[in-house]
């Protein structure tokens, strides 16, 4: 599931509260139908190793005063792995991310930044999860080590049997790599489909404003003027009954001050909240 939008409008957020890294203030987190957004930090711990994250600076988010070995066990030991199970692991996830056993001893600033998230992609995997948040995982990283990146994250996928919540701002990336897409504006989800259709077929103002900016690889192509977003983006605590993306679109109407548009469907699995396609 890939979720894109503007920086700013809660992806990041959203994501880390489906993980329970952040306490949420209202509604509910289903995970194995499971209401998990009360549930104390012991009743948590069963479903922790089946939910883990990629954040998006491997530098950061490894301790650099780890090894490689202990930063992909540690996870594992938490969890009541023995010794001997922990080793064999960590030098089998070692090899599924393309690094080898003469890297199990060194630190995290001794790798290059693609090396570095392929020891985060290992870590997260360390205790076979279902559900892996992917926070922007490839935003720090070169563009000709992004692509390895994500070849990797969908070998483990066919192989394990992996659930991604892939959060990016590469709309291109999303794409290939996503079943579903859901957009996101200011906090709210504006629109919601099967990836082809939401590339080829995009419905609510602000995703065709965010395709139009995709830049084209070719000098010689000119880009289309489809209505771009003007104005400013507003501020996320602001507190007003309609839509929050109004102020900007080119199609807004008098009902969009007044009201939110709720999600509705559109077409076979396409959902969009905008009163464009009240009567559809």
């Amino acid at each position: 599931y890939g979720l894109v939008g503007e920086s700013g409008c809660g992806k990041s957020t959203l994501g880390r509260s489906v993980l329970r890294l952040f306490d949420i203030t209202d509604g509910e987190i289903e995970f194995a139908g499971q209401d998990i957004a009360k549930m104390s930090d012991k009743q948590l711990k069963p479903l922790r190793r089946r939910m883990q994250a990629i954040f998006q600076d491997p530098y950061s988010s490894l301790n650099p005063g780890m090894t490689v070995a202990q930063l992909i066990a540690e996870p594992m030991k938490i969890h009541g792995y023995g010794k001997q199970q922990r080793e064999t692991r960590t030098l089998e996830l070692l090899e599924k991310v393309g690094l080898k056993a003469e890297h199990l001893n060194r630190f995290p600033h001794e790798f290059s930044g693609g090396q570095r998230q392929r020891i985060s992609i290992a870590r997260a995997l360390s205790v076979n999860p279902e559900f892996v948040l992917c926070d922007e995982p490839l935003s720090a990283l070169d563009v000709s080590v992004q692509a390895q990146v994500v070849n990797i994250l969908q070998d483990l996928q066919q192989a394990l049997g992996l659930t991604y919540l892939f959060i990016a701002h590469d709309l291109s990336m999303v794409r290939h790599i996503s079943d579903r897409i859901g957009v996101m504006y200011l906090g709210t989800l504006v629109e919601e489909a099967p990836a082809e259709t939401l590339y080829t077929e995009p419905a609510h103002p602000y995703t065709r404003a965010l395709l139009a900016s995709i830049p084209v690889a070719d000098p010689h192509v000119q880009m289309l003027d489809q209505g771009g977003i003007k104005g400013e983006l507003p501020s996320a605590m602001s507190d007003w009954p309609g839509c929050k993306f109004c102020n900007r679109c080119p199609r807004a109407m008098d009902k969009c001050q007044s009201q939110s548009p709720v999600m509705q469907e559109i077409s076979p699995g396409h959902r969009v909240a905008c009163w464009l396609f009240e009567n559809s």
